[in-house]
């Protein structure tokens, strides 16, 4: 009864101002929906991030020629080598116990021809694992066989890009595209992937024989790279070691005493660099927009203070009633932490719409956690208490005869 006593008067001097009070838990609102919207946008990128490494193969390691490093998530190839041929990727897939799956690749920047119309793309040489790899399939038609591969056919799958930019409407199999100089047969236009983390569109690239590719397109005997599925992602770790181990080998490393003239790249390590930088991102930015709430909070000591002031004849009239002093106390802090609760509340309900919306107009992926709801609930009721203490405090301990003298 004292308590609902209590929330009834800290209601009615609440809402005796409320211009006061809806300033005062302006700050905590601002500080909130920042935090929740921000937080938002951070756990919708780490879902991307996510959802991203699954699209481009489960237990997936990659071997790039020449020394690739990463940064903030995207690689940076810092040397190139010209040593990563067809028959690494061969041995590496009968050669290591831990690799289920092996397929090279070789991509190059070129024009491609259908009819009048042509586009600039990249064209990707490669065998047929690369489908198993890559969880990366065709729609319509089919992929390449090893036997194509082989014989060096002039066949080719489209990416999803390449069949809008010039076939408009036509169906492009059967049809014949010429990539530089050599004409191809469309035999499969391949299922809509989007960007992957690198940066790169892989619904704008065509898809041929690896063979193909080198010897009657690009004029090349080397690699780019190499991707590799491993048997299991327990054993990614070890499937990495005897990829390097045998890579060295082939290149006889060791015996001239170089360093590696390729990078091995393992699924887990890419993950954990971009997890990193959303991370740290999602840290920044709530960090600064939790600077909201401290303000929010200084709004409120500024308010209590204020509240005490004008009503010390009452607190000194229901101290002279028999109220106790942590009666009082416990009167402001109830006064506080409504506050701080209210902006809780409106900030929340205002951060999950701005999530929504920020998600909607900048196609940004958006996800709010039931933790960093609880989380902020629970911080802007803290701040209220924590600025509300000193006001509640100072209230308890005055003196009910002056407080009663007072005007």
């Amino acid at each position: 009864m004292r308590l609902y006593r209590s929330f009834a008067l800290s209601r009615k001097a609440l809402l005796a101002h409320r211009l006061r009070t809806g300033l005062a838990i302006l700050g905590i609102v601002i500080g909130v929906a920042a935090v929740i919207v921000m937080v938002a946008i951070g756990q919708g990128a780490q879902r991307e991030v996510l959802s991203q490494i699954e699209a481009m193969g489960t237990n997936l390691l990659i071997v790039n020629a020449g020394q690739v490093r990463t940064f903030a998530g995207r690689q940076r190839r810092m040397t190139t080598a010209t040593t990563l041929t067809v028959a690494d990727a061969e041995a590496v897939a009968q050669g290591c116990p831990h690799v289920a799956q092996a397929a090279p690749y070789q991509s190059k920047k070129l024009q491609v021809k259908h009819s009048a119309l042509s586009v600039q793309t990249t064209v990707v040489g490669t065998t047929p694992a690369f489908q198993d790899i890559r969880n990366f399939y065709p729609r319509s038609g089919r992929f390449f066989t090893r036997e194509e591969n082989t014989a060096s056919l002039r066949v080719a799958v489209l990416g999803y890009r390449i069949v809008q930019n010039l076939f408009e409407g036509i169906n492009p199999i059967g049809e014949i595209i010429r990539i530089g100089r050599a004409p191809f047969e469309v035999i499969g236009v391949m299922e809509r992937k989007g960007v992957n983390l690198s940066g790169t569109d892989e619904d704008d690239q065509i898809l041929i024989p690896i063979r193909t590719a080198l010897r009657r397109v690009f004029n090349l005997t080397y690699l780019g790279a190499v991707y590799i599925r491993g048997t299991d992602s327990e054993t990614l770790d070890e499937a990495e070691e005897e990829v390097a181990r045998l890579l060295r080998e082939r290149h006889r490393l060791d015996r001239l005493e170089k360093p590696d003239d390729f990078t091995v790249q393992n699924q887990v390590d890419l993950l954990e660099a971009r997890r990193e930088a959303t991370e740290a991102f999602t840290m920044l930015v709530g960090s600064v927009a939790a600077v909201s709430l401290l303000v929010g909070g200084i709004g409120i000591l500024a308010v209590m203070l204020m509240s005490i002031r004008e009503r010390v004849h009452e607190i000194g009239l229901r101290m002279a009633v028999g109220a106790r002093r942590r009666d009082v106390l416990a009167q402001f802090l109830l006064e506080a932490s409504t506050l701080g609760m209210l902006g809780g509340l409106v900030g929340v309900l205002i951060g999950i719409g701005g999530a929504m919306g920020v998600g909607r107009m900048t196609q940004w992926p958006a996800a709010v956690p039931g933790a960093s709801v609880a989380l902020a609930l629970g911080f802007s009721l803290a701040v209220g208490l924590f600025f509300g203490v000193y006001p509640a405090r100072r209230a308890s301990r005055l003196d009910p005869i002056e407080a009663l003298r007072s005007e």
